[in-house]
């Protein structure tokens, strides 16, 4: 973080709640605090939480085509099938996240209009409905926690 922010001359935000992973401290790490940041031109960081306390999205409202985008990184990850997205503590373990993390990653989009999510790898993008494959997918994570989906 700290070369990408010198490389760019850019600030690097980091929430707050994720200070203690920043392993080699730079000018140009910036810590923030709260549920949301203003970029200014419409850009908001949105503090998601998921398998980092501090885990954040950028919310896009001019972005997908002017429908708004969800810039999501792993917090909200593009599963294959593009229709949904998944919710992970560990991706490396796969131990997934308890039910009332993933409600409030979801609880915190409701707000954003966006249509169009950019998750964290090149093939992994949501091109349509994509606030709705949220809700559809908050809603089926916490079935499938509680053993309510049929095999």
């Amino acid at each position: 973080m700290a070369d990408w922010g010198a490389r760019f001359d850019c600030p690097v935000l980091v929430h707050a709640d994720d200070e203690r992973w920043i392993t080699r401290p730079g000018d140009a790490i910036e810590l923030w605090h709260g549920e949301t940041r203003d970029l200014g031109q419409g850009l908001t960081l949105i503090r998601c939480g998921g398998h980092f306390a501090g885990g954040t999205v950028l919310h896009w409202p001019d972005g997908g085509g002017g429908a708004g985008a969800l810039l999501s990184g792993d917090i909200v990850q593009v599963i294959p099938d593009k229709a949904h997205v998944s919710f992970m503590y560990s991706y490396p373990n796969q131990i997934p996240l308890p039910e009332a993390a993933v409600q409030r990653i979801g609880d915190a989009l409701q707000p954003y209009d966006f249509d169009v999510i950019y998750g964290a790898w090149w093939d992994r993008l949501v091109r349509r409905d994509a606030k709705e494959a949220v809700r559809r997918s908050v809603h089926r994570y916490g079935r499938a926690l509680r053993g309510d989906l049929a095999p």
